[in-house]
């Protein structure tokens, strides 16, 4: 199913170059916006208020080396939600810039809409330095260009496994993922029958022979003026549907590619995100639960 939204109020590589943007204050009024661009903090964080987020989440997180098979690990952040009882895991997949502050606060909005959030890092092995801190734009996508498909399964299989195996986990994991990841988030659903739900933000897809595999529901996002990507809806929302599988699709009439992320000082994505988000998450929770 197909859906344009319009907006009233406004290739895998090199296609989200992180933006520049200022971190912003946390807000003090209760904890409905972030200051500087009244951004819901009801919705993931943007570039400019990640910092501020993550700095002032009252949410458990941590960073964990999940191992990936005998010799390897990745680096990953792990939020968990503050309310009791168990929950689903959904894993947040990064821009081609690499794992950053952005991704983590992605994560930590996850586990503040109930789930166990879990960021990894898939460039891990490909990285030098403090894995802890962000890399380069250019170190990043260096790094991204070596995470074969074959590489990124074994990691995404690994890490979902990590998180279903947390005390609190419950036996049910989703994915959402960006640009590169979005394309990754996508791919997942082709090899991965555990998954419960795969959500795709401006992700190309994988071919019509893989996704005759998928099992997983999956969920499209996209902006209006990325034309890049949205010339792949059309030919991917009817090979999905002659195969039998559930695929929904958004276009957000306005916004360009990289709109979640990019919501500083630009109306069209900044409400694009605020529909966007709430669609995640009611599609997560519809297919593994929360």
């Amino acid at each position: 199913m197909r859906k344009i939204l319009t907006l009233g109020t406004v290739a895998l590589l090199g296609g989200c170059s992180l933006l520049s943007g200022r971190s912003q204050s946390a807000s003090t009024d209760g904890g409905q916006t972030s200051s500087a661009s009244n951004q819901p903090v009801t919705i993931a964080a943007g570039a400019g208020t990640a910092v501020a987020r993550i700095a002032s989440s009252p949410r458990r997180a941590e960073w964990v080396a999940i191992k990936v098979g005998a010799t390897d690990s990745v680096m990953a952040w792990v939020v968990y939600p503050s309310r009791s009882g168990k929950a689903a895991v959904v894993i947040a997949l990064h821009e081609n810039t690499g794992i950053n502050t952005w991704t983590r606060a992605v994560a930590d909005q996850l586990a503040a809409d109930g789930f166990i959030g879990i960021a990894p890092d898939l460039t891990t092995m490909f990285r030098e330095g403090d894995l802890k801190a962000d890399p380069t734009s250019d170190l990043g996508r260096v790094a991204i260009g070596k995470v074969t498909p074959e590489i990124g399964t074994r990691i995404l299989d690994a890490v979902a496994k990590y998180g279903m195996a947390l005390p609190n986990a419950l036996p049910k994991y989703g994915i959402v993922g960006f640009c590169w990841g979005g394309a990754r988030s996508f791919l997942h659903a082709t090899t991965s029958p555990a998954l419960g739900a795969s959500v795709v933000y401006y992700g190309s897809p994988p071919t019509a022979a893989q996704m005759s595999a998928i099992k997983a529901p999956v969920l499209g996002l996209y902006g209006g003026n990325d034309a890049r990507i949205n010339a792949t809806i059309p030919a991917t929302d009817s090979t999905m549907k002659a195969l039998g599988k559930s695929y929904e699709s958004h276009i957000f009439d306005g916004a360009g590619h990289g709109f979640l992320r990019a919501q500083d000082n630009n109306p069209a994505n900044a409400a694009a995100s605020e529909q966007a988000w709430p669609k995640t998450i009611a599609f997560l929770r519809t297919h593994i639960g929360r």
